[in-house]
């Protein structure tokens, strides 16, 4: 999805029609820029028809107060077109910004119902590039693309009607140089979108890149590869600098050519009209009217090409956009039970689970948890812990088997229920740029800054917290950067405590802090898991002795189970991780 190549037509009409979609729930305003843009091409021909009219009839019988009402006229309509272009822009513009904002909210709502093997795969510079630049593209469209398209094309129509009504015959010569035009347009045309797509790809490898190295830039700087790191950067940005000029060498041979056409349309109406007005076929004021005309046939034509660039960007971005908008990668929310225990049992059945085709991360594993029960998973790294967890709250989808809560199979709860009846305390804790009441309560005003007080007492984060400046309004920047993992991990610990849930999963949650902190993540646990089924996968094994059950899991299988005083006894792989950690602590 980093890059994405919008082959084809020039204009896909599908792509242009789900576009126009987006304006129904601004039809009327819509709609009244449309007349706006019709009573502009509409008076368009009256201003150079006046002038010509002055240069036959008041100036050439000396009528001064003819010409100056005339002059009046000029100026007057000139008022008229300056208002209507006004609200013509000002109405396009708001109609524009008003699909932006409900197409990208829209799309942001989208995406978060995604699956998050989704975003696993996609990076994040990527979206940021679809929700935020491609959106901003779709919105040109509005402003200054269809409806100036449609402005400019019914000028040219009045403009070349009027030009006739003069003199079909000059008129005729002029055209002459307009399907050299036409096909310098059209090689335009291809040329710019190849351009375009190239362009919109590169702004995307750049905000994948500038996003992922400024959240790495800790291990860019540890292990000094700053300049090797610049040296990408910079070959990136080369791409992205050829691929704009690709689109304006484009620009540069197209205007020379539409001025040259136009500089060559005056020369063969000079000609033809002096002659004719030497045989008095046709009047001075008709050729000074006509050269007015023909600058504004060529002005909308070049015009027409600056539209035609916004055009094809909106249907590259809408492209992308869209596309972004038909995956459905959702996890799958069929279930109708909202009444299901959970605080009743949980149990796998026979589960199989891959995270790509059927490289098998869990292989027909089986277990079940009993209401109030404190279970722990421990295994070496990759053998599945963290995937039970996964799937048991619905992050995943498993291939084979089955999961059931209280008996009621998982799939057949509404997603909504088992989020709301799961916490997850995750080893990676994940804080927004916000304070920290913010970041525990996640916006929820049902919950008092007496919870959360409480909260961080009964975990044993007040202390910390109300030493730091502004204490529980105090900003932790973003991904939690001014606090140290242990405090994150608190506050990991606040959030679960707030939302009471029925099950509660602890994912390595002192596998990266201090021994202080541990402390008191130990304490937060004891109260957390009290009297609430509880699944804890632990790195330290310490800290699970007093598990009800203990589950020892190694690539994909269950090899053993039973109380930590029962697996010592076994002397099976449980030991061996205990004697192998407890070499570890004493060295």
């Amino acid at each position: 999805m980093s890059s994405t190549s919008a082959q084809g037509k020039i204009f896909d009409g599908k792509i242009l029609k789900r576009i126009l979609k987006q304006v129904r729930p601004y039809r009327g305003k819509f709609i009244l820029t449309g007349v706006l843009v019709i009573a502009l091409a509409a008076i368009v021909w009256v201003r150079p028809w006046l002038i010509g009219r002055a240069v036959d009839q008041e100036i050439a019988n000396g009528d001064v107060e003819g010409l100056l009402r005339v002059f009046l006229m000029v100026i007057g309509l000139l008022m008229i077109e300056a208002l209507l272009q006004f609200y013509q822009t000002y109405w396009a513009n708001w109609v524009a910004q008003s699909v932006t904002l409900d197409l990208r909210s829209k799309l942001y709502e989208h995406v978060l119902r995604f699956k998050l093997r989704y975003f696993d795969r996609t990076p994040v510079g990527t979206f940021v590039t679809r929700l935020v630049s491609d959106i901003d593209g779709i919105a040109d469209v509005f402003s200054n693309g269809i409806l100036s398209v449609i402005g400019d094309l019914l000028k040219l129509t009045v403009v070349i009607v009027v030009m006739f009504s003069i003199s079909w015959k000059l008129t005729l010569i002029i055209l002459i140089p307009i399907p050299i035009l036409l096909i310098a347009t059209r090689i335009f045309q291809k040329a710019i979108k190849k351009a375009f797509i190239k362009v919109r790809n590169e702004v995307s490898r750049i905000n994948v890149f500038v996003q992922e190295h400024v959240t790495g830039m800790s291990i860019v700087q540890l292990f000094h590869r700053e300049a090797r790191e610049k040296e990408k950067f910079e070959a990136i940005n080369k791409e992205h600098k050829k691929a704009n000029i690709a689109s304006i060498w484009a620009f540069s041979i197209f205007f020379p050519i539409v001025e040259l056409l136009s500089a060559g349309s005056i020369a063969l109406l000079l000609w033809f009209g002096v002659q004719g007005v030497i045989d008095e076929s046709i009047t001075l004021g008709d050729i000074l009217s006509i050269i007015l005309f023909v600058f504004m046939l060529y002005r909308p034509i070049r015009q027409l090409a600056d539209r035609f660039n916004v055009l094809q960007m909106g249907i590259v971005n809408s492209e992308r956009v869209f596309k972004l908008f038909d995956s459905q990668e959702f996890i799958s929310d069929e279930g109708t039970r909202s009444d299901v225990n959970f605080t009743g049992s949980i149990e796998f059945k026979n589960i199989w689970f891959a995270y790509k085709d059927e490289d098998w991360v869990l292989k027909d594993v089986s277990f079940e948890v009993k209401e109030g029960e404190t279970v722990a998973f421990v295994g070496a790294t990759g053998a599945g812990k963290s995937s039970v967890i996964n799937l048991l709250s619905r992050f995943y989808e498993y291939q084979k088997g089955s999961i059931h809560v209280d008996g009621t199979d998982l799939k057949d709860i509404q997603l909504k229920e088992v989020r709301q009846n799961i916490a997850v305390v995750l080893q990676d804790v994940f804080l927004f740029s916000d304070s920290i009441h913010n970041n525990v309560t996640l916006y929820n005003k049902d919950i008092s800054r007496e919870k959360v007080i409480e909260a961080a007492k009964a975990v044993g984060a007040h202390g910390f917290i109300s030493k730091l400046p502004g204490d529980y309004d105090y900003d932790v920047r973003e991904r939690g950067g001014m606090l140290s993992v242990g405090q994150r991990q608190l506050l990991a610990f606040m959030r679960a405590y707030l939302y009471e849930p029925k099950i509660l999963v602890l994912d390595e949650a002192t596998s990266s802090v201090d021994t202080e902190s541990e402390e008191l993540i130990q304490e937060a646990t004891i109260k957390l898991t009290k009297g609430r089924t509880s699944i804890v996968i632990a790195h330290r094994l310490s800290t699970i002795q007093n598990a009800d059950r203990i589950i020892v899991m190694d690539k994909g299988r269950i090899l053993e189970s039973g109380k930590h005083q029962e697996l010592l006894q076994n002397d099976g792989a449980y030991k061996r991780l205990y004697e192998l950690q407890f070499d570890e602590d004493k060295a």
